[in-house]
């Protein structure tokens, strides 16, 4: 079986039949757009194109909504394959601020408590990281897409978190039993400190996006890579809240980590943070890679769209 894979600028028929195996689309996920808003936006323009109502469209493994990068997303038959590309390994790059916590572990949630990081310089990051390679157990952040009894926990993690905001606690809520639930085996095959930046209190700490291959111009601030360099379509999820750290000027590392397919980079940022004596959380992320899928091959949203144009 083998699947169709369009090039920026390939022209679709409008027959799904042209294409037995279906179609899959590597979709550099924009900023702020949650996986589902990318797949209803998709899902209507392939109705259209491909005039079919019941068509099948769907994702092989979601994107926090401040991650950007390789989504891929199944049309048609594709979809049966979907489980397959979820299963292969990932790469991302993950800036990781150290001195803060969040209670999602990035920047959708506020910053819950600050932690001295004194002792976090470059020479400690790259001489803990090699103890998180290797087969291991990890917790997964209670906010995440994991389900316990048909509930997604993120849900679950919000009403808890609105309701501990006004000062209402669930007694029915077990945390224990919750976190022996999200324990899972994974392998973080390589590790790569890109850079790393020590704490400034006269300069704020921003995050170090490159920009978007496809963009020509430059972001402003780095902090405005993330925004500025994504696709020129109207955010889907501007309910979305992005904490601002930048002004506490705390050190940040920038880290290249090769994984197994449910790794979950803000957990690994919690445990970083811990390993060093302080808290961390991430303040970028970018999926470069799942299987053979390159962020350098994906297409932007709208050339994902301009595809199945009428």
């Amino acid at each position: 079986m083998s699947f169709f894979q369009p090039a920026p600028g390939t022209v679709l028929t409008h027959d799904i039949a042209d294409y037995p195996d279906g179609v899959v689309l590597p979709i550099d996920k924009p900023y702020r757009w949650t996986s589902a808003d990318v797949i209803r936006k998709v899902k209507f323009a392939a109705f259209r194109h491909f005039r079919k109502k019941n068509l099948k469209v769907g994702h092989a493994g979601t994107l926090d909504p401040l991650a950007t990068g390789v989504l891929l997303v199944c049309l048609g038959p594709a979809c049966k394959r979907a489980q397959e590309f979820q299963d292969h390994d990932k790469e991302y790059v993950a800036n990781i601020r150290f001195g803060a916590t969040t209670p999602s572990y990035d920047l959708e949630k506020e910053v819950d408590r600050t932690f001295p990081y004194d002792q976090v310089t470059e020479e400690a990051v790259r001489a803990v990281l090699p103890s998180f390679l290797g087969p291991q157990e990890q917790v997964a952040p209670l906010f995440s897409a994991k389900s316990v009894d048909g509930v997604r926990a993120y849900e679950m993690a919000r009403k808890l978190y609105r309701n501990a905001q006004k000062g209402i606690l669930d007694p029915d809520f077990d945390a224990a039993a919750l976190e022996t639930l999200h324990r899972s085996r994974i392998t973080i095959s390589d590790l790569e400190l890109l850079g790393f930046w020590e704490a400034s209190a006269e300069t704020p700490r921003t995050s170090f996006f490159s920009p978007d291959k496809r963009s020509k111009k430059s972001c402003p601030t780095p902090d405005a890579d993330a925004a500025c360099s994504q696709t020129n379509v109207k955010s889907a999820s501007s309910r979305i809240n992005v904490a601002d750290t930048s002004s506490l000027g705390l050190p940040e590392a920038k880290i290249r980590i090769a994984c197994s397919k449910g790794t979950y980079i803000r957990a690994f940022a919690r445990d970083l943070g811990e390993a060093l004596g302080t808290g961390a959380h991430l303040s970028g992320l970018v999926r470069t890679k799942t299987g053979a899928f390159r962020l350098e091959d994906a297409l932007s949203l709208e050339e994902a769209l301009a595809l199945l144009a009428e």
